[in-house]
This record gives structure tokens, sequence and C-alpha cells, in this order.
């Protein structure tokens, strides 16, 4: 095949996963402003209810399920960092400041991104096995005969969940990353345990805390949002649930990076 041939191959290709693309960000865009108003008028809106029991049950679900592998996870987090920032800041005598470092990565970014990353695999993969089994087995449209709004009662509570699971768990995160520089550092020696706790204080101030909640907020929005749009979009039976749960995994972690690296910019850029 000639180099003319395949140039207008590619530029098909690439022009449709553009296309792709956009429709797969318009999608997404109508189903949380679809969610957003169910949600607005089941909190405000009396008569309303979009299934606070099922919020309730999916929190409970949810947070419980990941909250073991979370501590875990953040633990060694806090650990690695303390034993990998030592060699280069010891020539300096600078080891103490590794309290300072620790706060600031974990609160600010490390706690969210790893939390709502695990989420991904936990809560994400799940909700999009759950609502693409529904749609096989025509449970969705059961629910629309019956005058029952599925974006109602299934999404909202699903995405409303995992917001804030993803917020409640980077809590527990910060606490643990911190946690595990603090025993990084009883191995490390005195000049790092030693006022770990005073100087991290010191160093942290509210805006460091209430960023990373922020940023925890909308990762637990983004994958609460890809997964149940996959989830009902699921096509071919089980084959389809299985690429729903993969792709979104894979998408939900695209996602959190991108949103995290646009979060930094922002938050560099404004002094934040």
């Amino acid at each position: 095949m000639s180099g003319e041939q395949m140039r207008p191959n590619m530029a098909e290709r690439v022009g449709a996963q553009a296309l792709a693309g956009v429709r797969y960000c318009g999608g997404m865009t109508l189903l949380l402003g679809r969610s957003a108003r169910w949600a607005f008028r089941g909190l405000f809106v009396p008569g309303v209810r979009f299934g606070r029991e099922a919020l309730a049950a999916q929190i409970i679900r949810i947070g419980m399920r990941s909250l073991g592998i979370v501590v875990l996870v953040q633990v060694f987090i806090g650990v690695i960092l303390a034993l990998q920032m030592t060699p280069p800041l010891a020539p300096w005598g600078q080891v103490d400041k590794i309290a300072n470092i620790i706060g600031v990565a974990g609160f600010r970014m490390l706690g969210p991104i790893i939390t709502a990353i695990v989420l991904s695999g936990f809560a994400g993969a799940s909700i999009a096995a759950e609502l693409g089994t529904m749609v096989v087995s025509e449970e969705i449209e059961a629910l629309e005969a019956t005058a029952l709004n599925p974006i109602r009662f299934l999404v909202v509570p699903r995405v409303l969940a995992t917001l804030v699971v993803t917020v409640l768990l980077s809590i527990v995160a910060d606490i643990m990353i911190a946690l595990g520089g603090y025993l990084a550092g009883l191995a490390l020696g005195p000049e790092v345990h030693v006022g770990y706790w005073q100087r991290m204080r010191e160093q942290l101030d509210y805006r460091d805390f209430f960023t990373g909640l922020f940023q925890a907020g909308v990762f637990g929005l983004l994958i609460g949002l890809i997964a149940c749009y996959e989830g009902l979009k699921v096509k071919g039976g089980a084959e389809g649930v299985g690429r729903a749960t993969t792709m979104t995994v894979v998408y939900s972690i695209v996602a959190i990076i991108v949103a995290a690296c646009l979060f930094t910019v922002v938050f560099y850029i404004y002094e934040v």
C-alpha cells in the first residue's frame, strides 16, 4: 500500500477517534445534567425521592469494601515517600523536612488521587457490572415500563455515593500517609520522627486540606459518572458487561490523572 493511500486512512481513523471522544464527552455531560437535576429535586423538592435508602446502602457497601485496601495502600505510600526522600535530603541535612513534604504531597494530591484510583477498581467496576447486567437482563426496560426513571433511582444514588465515599476515604488516606511516613521515620532515626507531627502541623494549612477534599469530590464524581455511563450503554450480553467493566476502570484512571494535572496547573498559577 502506498503512502498516499495510507495517509487518508490514518486521517479517517484519527477523525473517527476524535468524533467518538466528542460523542462520549457529550453523553457524559448529558448524564451529569440529568443526574444533577434529579439530585437537586430529590434534596430540595418536597415529595420527590431519588432513593435515599439506596444511597445509604451504596455508601456503606463501597466504603466498607474499600476502607481496608485504602488504609493499606496509603500507609505503604507514606513509607515509600519517607524512604525515597531520605537519600537526596540527607547530604544537605534536611531529613527533618520529610514530614513537611509528606504532609503537603499527601494532603493536597496523593491522598485523593490514590484513593480515587483504588475506588475506580472497587466502586467503578462494580457499578458498571451491576448496571450492565440490568441492561442485559432488561431490568432497565422494566423500570421504564413502570414509569420509574433509571437515572433517578439507579444513577443518582451511585454517583452521589462515589462522591461522598471518595471524600471520606481521602480524609482517612491523608492520616494513613502521614502515619506511614512516621513509621518509616522510626527506622530512619530521631532526626526524622522526633517532632514529626509538629513539623507537619506547622507546614500544613486549611488550603492543603480543602483543596485535597475538593479534588477527591471531583474524582468521585468522575468515577460514578463513567461507571454509570458505561453500564447503561452495554450491548452484547456478558461480553458487553465485561467490556464496560474494563473500560470503566481505564477511563476512570485516565480521567483522574487528567483532572489532577489540570488542578495542579490551576493551583500553581493561582498559588492556591
